[in-house]
Order: C-alpha cells, then sequence, then structure tokens
C-alpha cells in the first residue's frame, strides 16, 4: 500500500547550514499496517509525514501510494489518498464553521464538488451516527462553531474527519501530544478503535514510548534521519521500554536516557 524507496531529503543543501533530514530512507507498509515511529528530536520522522503527504518534495528516492507514484506530485493531489492528523488541535479543524460543516467538507475530500446544499437532513443523520462512538455529545452540537470546542474534543473531531472517505493512508503527527493525559488516552484508544474498524493503513509519529508499542503491529526506530531499528508481530507485542532503550544502545553505542526521547 505505501512504498517508500531511499528517500533522501536535506534543508539548505550546499550551504554551511545543511540539514539532512533524510538519508536512504526506505519502508513498506502492507495494506492495514499500524505502524508506529518513534526516535529522539531531529531525528526526521516529521519529516517523513511530510514527503509521504506531498508537502515537501524530495530530494531523491520514490513513494508509492497503492502502486502509484506521489513524491512529484502537488500535496493538493496527494490528499486524495492521505489523511493526517497533526499535533495541534487547531490545526485540522476550521474554527469559524460549525462541526457539521467541518465534516460536510471532510467527506468530500477528493472528489469532485459542484453546487447544492452543504448538509443534507441524510447527511445530518449520518454525522451524528459518526460523533456518537466519540462519546462527547458532539452528535448534539451539530450546529457548534469548532473554535468553542476543547482542545480533546477538536482532536477527537479531526481524527473523525481523517477517517472520512476510506483515505488509502492515515498519518498520524504526535496527535496526542497537546493533549491533557486523560483526554491523551481517550484519543488514543479512539485512534485504536478507529484504526481497526476501518482497515487503515497509518502510520503514527509519537515521542510516547509506551504509547509507540502499544499501538499498532509494527514499529520503527529513527535516529539521524535513517530507520535503525524495527519491530514487528510477537517481537513488538513482547518487547518494553526498556528493550527500546538496549536497542538504541547497542546499535549507536551510545547513552541516550529515557527523556531525551520523550521529549
Amino acid at each position: 500500500m505505501l512504498d517508500v524507496v531511499n528517500i533522501h531529503k536535506a534543508f539548505l543543501p550546499g550551504t554551511a547550514n545543511e540539514k539532512v533530514a533524510l538519508s536512504g530512507v526506505t519502508l513498506h507498509l502492507a495494506a492495514g499496517d499500524f505502524c508506529t515511529v518513534i526516535g529522539s528530536n531531529g531525528a526526521g520522522k516529521s519529516t517523513l509525514l511530510n514527503v509521504v503527504s506531498g508537502r515537501y518534495r524530495p530530494d531523491g528516492g520514490t513513494v508509492r501510494i497503492d502502486g502509484r507514484r506521489v513524491d512529484r506530485l502537488p500535496d493538493h493531489t496527494v490528499a486524495r489518498y492521505v489523511a493526517r492528523v497533526f499535533q495541534d488541535p487547531m490545526a485540522g479543524t476550521a474554527a469559524h464553521m460549525t462541526i457539521e460543516e467541518n465534516l460536510s467538507l471532510a467527506m468530500g475530500r477528493g472528489t469532485t464538488r459542484g453546487l447544492g446544499q452543504g448538509v443534507t437532513r441524510a447527511k445530518r443523520e449520518f454525522l451524528r451516527t459518526q460523533l456518537k462512538v466519540l462519546e462527547q455529545g458532539l452528535e448534539d452540537r451539530l450546529t457548534t462553531k469548532v473554535g468553542l470546542l476543547s482542545g480533546g474534543q477538536r482532536q477527537a473531531l479531526s481524527l473523525v474527519m481523517a477517517t472520512f472517505g476510506d483515505p488509502k493512508v492515515l498519518l498520524l503527527d504526535e496527535h496526542t501530544a497537546a493533549l491533557d493525559p486523560q483526554r491523551a488516552e481517550l484519543i488514543t484508544n479512539l485512534t485504536r478503535e478507529l484504526v481497526a474498524e476501518k482497515g487503515l493503513t497509518t502510520l503514527m509519529v509519537t515521542h510516547n514510548m509506551e504509547q509507540a508499542l502499544r499501538l499498532g503491529n509494527r514499529l520503527i526506530m529513527m535516529h539521524e534521519g535513517r530507520i535503525i531499528f524495527e519491530l514487528s508481530g510477537q517481537d513488538k507485542a513482547g518487547a518494553g521500554v526498556e528493550d527500546l532503550m538496549a536497542e538504541f544502545d547497542r546499535i549507536k553505542g551510545a547513552q541516550l536516557s529515557d527523556r531525551t526521547l520523550l521529549t
């Protein structure tokens, strides 16, 4: 489903301030794979998501989604195949629009739009059923402006919106990091349920190693623009945070504190 092959990306290339963000990254996700991504700050995690989403064009290598090459397409075209939830709860929704207007726009992602009624009665009932699973009472607040919602409610809404239209790839960029522990746990559980229910191919960046181990069937660790370690299946299910730290130390031959990876 997602094939990232030998991707290179540098910022300010050829200058004294050149920063190599990705160096020969290769990653293959089958349909339905849920892969978590961990690593220290500056490891290239978010840059990888930006390349997959079309926001950044790689300097070399290819990205294919469901067999189609997308690394030379503009990001608005790639958006037909990729949905994304950002760390900032404000980034995935339009604050001045109502809940139902935001959801209605999300339903039309990747389709040709014409003139017509934006939110029909049938669509409104469908939106209510989709929001009911959040257990936030949002199904009864469809005409509320999104800017009046809490951060957790907006992030839950962003997640539901991202899954509309069954995207080929779902990208989650530290989407629980800005929330308090209680709401972060709610969004984590909702993520697991929605990804499983819809069978979404998912790539999730997180600084929380416990979360990275708990979610998904695959895990990759990045450092200095490379994938340095991978876990999947039973190996991932049986691993702990201490195992990840020990593996990093073994591969890099350096001591790295738990705090460094989590901040």
